[in-house]
């Protein structure tokens, strides 16, 4: 029998992760350092979405790409079914490298233009060692039927396709070595508005056929509302707030939550919401302020603030919030 333990371990938690980049000096010593992501913490349950939002430079792409360790971090600990991804040995990342995929921003520039589909999605099988020739030429066929395509696309190049037919061509792909975690960034924010609606569909579907979870990185709070289970809200490199989704959405905790859902357009013209404006730039990361990251453009912002970094709370049971209101 499974251990119901493990069962109801998370398949990711991630702990006080944090990743900076150096910056060189004319000597090629280090000078600052950018914190793209600065000690974030949160979990991902097995077959649920967790959706991160955030304004563009806030360290959600980072995150997802140092998780995979396509990046390294600078340090913390993210463990998958228990084993620190971090501290695995490159014959142990590549076997855990089956079950963690990504889908990329950019369908076409994460295609070899040089290939043609059909042996760009069995290089992944070759990598891996899995199956026979003919047995991955059937496994395309087979995964490029699940995700909307024709089995004659096995023959045709990424410039062939549309930008919708390429992003399926890019799940594809991440399906090819059945993992049970797939990190997706910003998956149809290049796509119009009525592909981004099957490709989301699309992966739903695939979630419910495969039991799939998915880390879902996105700046378009609708489509993580629609798509997740959880949601994160980052600000500066920091996990600000998490909660379910409708706890999100109808009870946000953070000031910066709250203006960040103000903005969103409502689908009545009689509907009123009060606008939440921020007021300044966003500070660089290369100097961000001091105590609360946000002080500097929060509305409600109190002495504290400018001198303690606030810690995580849960405010009520699974709603977790970063702010000195608390």
């Amino acid at each position: 029998m499974p251990d119901r333990a493990e069962d109801k371990r998370p398949l990711l938690d991630v702990k006080g992760l944090k990743k900076y980049f150096p910056v060189r000096g004319a000597f090629g010593n280090t000078v600052q350092e950018v914190k793209a992501v600065n000690d974030v913490s949160f979990s991902l349950n097995r077959g649920e979405t967790f959706g991160l939002v955030g304004e563009s430079g806030c360290g959600k792409s980072t995150l997802g790409r140092t998780i995979l360790r396509l990046t390294e971090p600078t340090d913390g600990e993210a463990l998958y079914e228990g084993a620190d991804i971090f501290a695995m040995s490159p014959t142990e990342l590549q076997k855990m490298r089956r079950d963690m995929q990504m889908v990329f921003q950019d369908p076409y520039s994460s295609l070899n233009p040089r290939k043609r589909i059909g042996a760009i999605l069995e290089e992944p099988l070759s990598i891996h060692n899995i199956g026979t020739p003919q047995e991955r030429t059937e496994k395309v066929l087979e995964t490029l039927t699940r995700v909307g395509l024709q089995a004659e696309h096995y023959y045709r190049y990424p410039h062939e396709f549309s930008g919708g037919q390429r992003q399926r061509i890019g799940i594809a792909r991440a399906l090819m070595v059945d993992p049970k975690l797939i990190i997706c960034d910003e998956p149809v924010s290049a796509l119009d508005v009525s592909i981004q609606s099957q490709i989301i569909n699309q992966l739903k579907a695939l979630q419910n056929d495969l039991g799939l979870t998915f880390l879902f990185i996105a700046h378009d709070i609708s489509v993580v509302r629609y798509i997740s289970d959880r949601v994160g809200v980052m600000y500066l490199g920091q996990m600000v707030e998490q909660a379910a989704t409708d706890d999100i959405f109808t009870d946000p905790k953070h000031p910066y939550t709250q203006a960040l859902l103000s903005s969103v357009p409502l689908p009545s013209v009689e509907a009123k919401r009060e606008r939440i404006v921020l007021k300044g730039e966003l500070p660089s990361p290369l100097d961000p302020p001091s105590g609360c990251v946000f002080h500097t453009r929060c509305p409600v912002a109190m002495d504290v603030c400018k001198l303690q970094a606030p810690e995580t709370k849960e405010v009520p049971t699974g709603h977790r919030v970063a702010c000195h209101l608390y």
